[in-house]
């Protein structure tokens, strides 16, 4: 009898579609529903906060020119990644990413951990003529965004968006936002950038008095797993990202 029920299904395609499409509903319902519930699905951790204006403005500029194409932001709990890469990504470092930049291949190294781990010097270079400090490199150049002058028109724009799917941007970071903006990118700036965006860098990331495209991706790129005291981080105070 369940023989020819089965039998009666596969040779039905309306009803196989329909009965699959009814299966992978109900997992997908089952897995997903539980995370809206759960109070630890990810964890606070000390020290990470949203992105600045400029540096959002990087990460837009990160995600534009496909750089998650070649590069992830997630290093698995492995032996191997760590020694390379440092402490293994958590979930709380990725929350308040829209979309998030974990990646799925690497052909060049993880950058979740690269903040402060080379000079803006050296990322100016990188981008100018990635060969000059790597030469094994298949990067290919991006000196266009030094000549790339970027306006805040719609930096708050952005960061409003960005509040709409959970980001805990305040009504002052928001209209404080085309002022943090070029603060940010300028060696004598306003401390209220510091104030509001504990951690941010604060200085003239591509030596250009004017802010560049370059200045916002190298801001975004010095940030990237800094904000995470590991030295006084304990495994029980954050869900690992898988």
């Amino acid at each position: 009898m369940a023989l020819e029920g089965h039998k009666k299904i596969e040779t039905n395609a309306t009803l196989l579609l329909t009965l699959s499409f009814l299966v992978v509903t109900i997992g997908g319902i089952v897995e997903i529903a539980p995370l809206f519930y759960l109070e630890n699905t990810i964890e606070d951790v000390d020290g990470m906060r949203p992105y600045s204006p400029l540096e959002l403005a990087g990460r837009e500029i990160y995600i534009r020119e496909g750089c998650y194409v070649c590069h992830s932001q997630m290093i698995r709990p492995m032996r191997d990644e760590v020694e390379r890469y440092g402490h293994y990504s958590l979930a709380a470092e990725s929350q308040y990413d829209h979309p998030f930049q974990w990646g799925s291949k690497r052909t060049g190294p993880d950058l979740a951990r690269v903040g402060g781990r080379y000079s803006d010097e050296w990322h100016v270079d990188h981008l100018m003529n990635p060969q000059s400090v790597v030469p094994e490199s298949v990067m290919p150049s991006y000196a266009f965004l030094a000549d790339n002058v970027l306006r805040p028109t719609y930096i708050a724009d952005l960061m409003s968006t960005h509040r709409l799917v959970g980001v805990p941007y305040t009504d002052e970071m928001i209209a404080e936002a085309q002022v943090d903006f070029i603060q940010q990118a300028t060696d004598f700036g306003d401390p209220g950038v510091v104030e509001r965006y504990p951690g941010a860098q604060q200085r003239d990331f591509d030596g250009n008095p004017e802010v560049t495209e370059m200045d916002a991706l190298i801001a975004y790129m010095q940030m990237l797993g800094t904000l995470v005291d590991f030295s006084t981080f304990s495994e029980g105070e954050a869900v690992a990202s898988r």
